[in-house]
């Protein structure tokens, strides 16, 4: 079968690589599935770099998301047959023809979606889900609270200002750049800036953060409200959030979500409820989220050449069969 192998940290373009391996028969309490779609997001990237390298064991397979059909059940396996079609989580390994994973790990899709649909319904839905439960936790009531959203012209972003939105939140887009005002929804309130030119009048009860670096120092010490709240779920300046930053603002909390932390001890049934609203949303259109392009797995350089365009609107998904 094809795969791909990343054998060392660097460059994602240049450490992974396609390759041709077994498939593996699987054990007890195991399933095999087909990937049929597979998409790639930052979190997939930022372990080749060697960013985690602490906690990532080489060689691996990267990919931790995507949909697939049961092709092969091993001893023990009852609630899963050939033919049902799941979405397997829980560790990486999705950009790869066959992938052998727990049956517990696979959560069946819904017959009215379709792949590409299923192949974005969990990462980034999950992530916005929790970001919100966070907030929720913190503050109680939502209802009327400021917040402050980095990259709002993301994928992720947009579902974020829509949840915020519907808890009687006044949710602000804050863009790092003037071109991505077209990607954030009509009737919000938007601040352009890198961080050295913040609005003297910005201020909110809270900040959702995926950018880090120098915007997250600014953000932090000039707009949070005493009591507020400051979480990251992501560094895409590669700049982590400076510690005297944080050191600075005793009066409001600090956390960082890692998805994967959550999925680990959630258990199956808050999972299940969890994607029971990922798919929920993504019928009604709160989760909805274009896919930009999709490239065979044999053509995995391009895809993330495309990946890594500024100008990239929409998720690039994977096709390991071809």
């Amino acid at each position: 079968m094809r795969s791909t192998l990343v054998r060392q940290f660097g460059d994602p373009e240049q450490v992974i690589e396609i390759v041709d391996t077994a498939r593996v028969e699987p054990g007890s309490g195991e399933v095999e599935v087909e990937i049929s779609l597979a998409a790639i997001n930052p979190s997939d990237l930022i372990p080749v770099t060697g960013a985690y390298r602490a906690r990532t064991e080489l060689p691996f397979v990267p990919g931790f998301e995507g949909v697939g059909t049961v092709s092969r059940v091993g001893a023990g396996v009852h609630q899963l047959k050939p033919g049902d079609r799941v979405m397997p989580i829980g560790a990486s390994g999705l950009w790869q023809q066959f992938l052998v994973r727990p049956a517990e790990w696979c959560f069946a899709v819904p017959d009215d979606l379709s792949d590409t649909q299923a192949a974005m319904s969990y990462v980034n839905p999950l992530t916005a889900l929790r970001l919100v439960e966070a907030l929720r936790l913190h503050f109680g009531s939502l209802q009327g609270r400021s917040v402050g959203v980095t990259a709002a012209g993301s994928a992720i972003g947009g579902m974020l200002m829509k949840l915020l939105t519907l808890e009687g939140v006044v949710p602000t887009a804050i863009l790092r750049s003037d071109k991505s005002r077209t990607c954030v929804g009509e009737g919000y309130p938007i601040v352009v800036t890198d961080g050295s030119d913040l609005p003297a009048g910005a201020r909110f009860d809270a900040v959702l953060d995926a950018v880090g670096g120098t915007l997250a120092a600014e953000l932090i010490s000039r707009t949070i409200h005493r009591g507020g709240a400051f979480i990251q779920y992501g560094a895409l300046s590669g700049v982590p959030v400076p510690q005297a930053a944080i050191a600075g603002r005793p009066d409001v909390r600090f956390a960082f979500l890692w998805l994967r932390t959550w999925v680990h001890s959630a258990g199956r049934d808050a999972l299940e409820a969890a994607f029971a609203r990922s798919f929920a949303g993504l019928r009604d259109g709160l989760f909805a989220s274009p896919a930009a392009a999709t490239y065979p797995l044999s053509q995995l350089g391009q895809a993330l050449t495309h990946q890594s365009d500024p100008l990239r609107t929409g998720k690039i998904l994977l096709d390991p069969r071809c």
